[in-house]
């Protein structure tokens, strides 16, 4: 097996997964918030409690910062290279966090109770897939870090991007001390 396959059969699947999931997220939490807008918040397939507003903002920036994500991942698949490596994990690393506080919104709407639409509850149900998808896909590109089996980690020293063996750059204009 080459280096960096393992991960990388595996980034490819879920990259799909989490960029539908994502889109599902931003089109549910975009109706929903429209919904809220009008004043019709006994729409049917609506509903909610104290904390949908909030919940459907977080949903809204936790699925455009994902689907950013998932964009940047999607290069990163393609150079599969440590560099590109940093500009996948740094969107990562974001959208886990707000997505995380998107799901604790959830758990505080289903705590709450109250009616909840349909539309609603597959909204909250699509966000905690999300927060575990997202975490798991953080998760593989890091893997790197601690098996080269499984993709590229950060600088590798002695590699054609860093090597020991390197001297410094010589100027011909002398530094101004």
């Amino acid at each position: 097996m080459a280096v960096g396959t393992a991960g990388r059969s595996l980034m490819g699947p879920l990259l799909a997964v989490n960029l539908v999931v994502y889109l599902i997220i931003l089109g549910l939490a975009g109706w929903s918030l429209d919904k809220y807008i009008n004043g019709q918040q006994n729409h049917h397939h609506l509903g909610g409690n104290s904390s949908t507003s909030f919940m459907l903002i977080f949903a809204l920036i936790a699925g455009v910062i994902g689907a950013c994500s998932v964009l940047a991942g999607l290069i990163h698949l393609r150079a599969w290279r440590s560099d590109s490596l940093a500009g996948a994990a740094s969107p990562a690393i974001i959208a886990w966090p707000i997505t995380a506080l998107a799901c604790g919104l959830v758990c505080k709407e289903i705590i709450l109770g109250g009616h909840r639409g349909k539309r609603l509850q597959t909204l909250e149900a699509f966000i905690i897939i999300s927060t575990l998808t997202q975490l798991i896909y953080l998760g593989l590109l890091h893997a790197g870090i601690y098996n080269s089996r499984f993709g590229p980690g950060y600088r590798r020293w002695g590699t054609e991007y860093g090597s020991k063996g390197q001297e410094p750059r010589k100027t011909s204009t002398p530094a101004v001390v």
